[in-house]
């Protein structure tokens, strides 16, 4: 039998909740604020919110949410039974590579949350590659300050992976390189 999809253990994993307990989840999914709208999630079935937490988030990131929210509303047991799940089906991260060593981006957050200066042309850059949807990139853009643009990139998009960090650091390669070089000598 092949392993599951992240996509059919989320579902697995919502639809044995009851109906109070799934808007819940529904409920904590949104109070995030990392790139999912209550009409992706309001009214819909757990096949949906799953497609679309899978849609906002990578597959292994989508799981680790759904993880963490089961635990938020006190849905233990379905924590642990979509972990131990996960795990058998190979979509777990391994904690002990991903805690190892800190993605620059993380290593030098405070920093570059204060010094990046023009944020907009990294937002149509994150636009552009598709790390980014519309709707958070106008979250985002309507923050009043570039360091409050940061701090909403940091909650959101760049939480996602490894590989959004990669771009995210391309990025500002590309248009911040004299922060970068800099931060790279520490």
């Amino acid at each position: 039998m092949p392993p599951k999809s992240a996509k059919k253990l989320l579902k697995n994993s919502l639809e044995s909740l009851t109906k109070e307990n799934f808007e819940k989840f529904c409920s904590e999914l949104l109070d995030r604020r990392d790139g999912v709208k209550m009409n992706q999630v309001q009214g819909k079935s757990f096949l949906e919110v799953a497609d679309v937490m899978i849609s906002v988030y990578t597959e292994r990131r989508a799981l680790e949410v759904a993880e963490e929210i089961l635990k938020e509303i006190r849905c233990g047991q379905e924590a642990c039974e979509l972990a131990e799940e996960a795990k058998k089906a190979g979509l777990q991260s391994s904690d002990a590579a991903s805690s190892d060593e800190k993605h620059f981006v993380d290593k030098h957050m405070d920093e570059l949350i204060q010094r990046v200066g023009n944020i907009l042309p990294i937002l149509d850059k994150l636009l552009k590659a598709k790390v980014i949807q519309p709707e958070a990139y106008d979250e985002i853009s309507a923050e009043r300050t570039s360091q409050a643009k940061m701090r909403a990139l940091y909650r959101g998009p760049l939480r996602a992976s490894r590989k959004v960090q990669d771009i995210f650091l391309d990025i500002l390669k590309a248009q911040e390189p004299f922060l970068i070089e800099d931060l790279m000598k520490k």
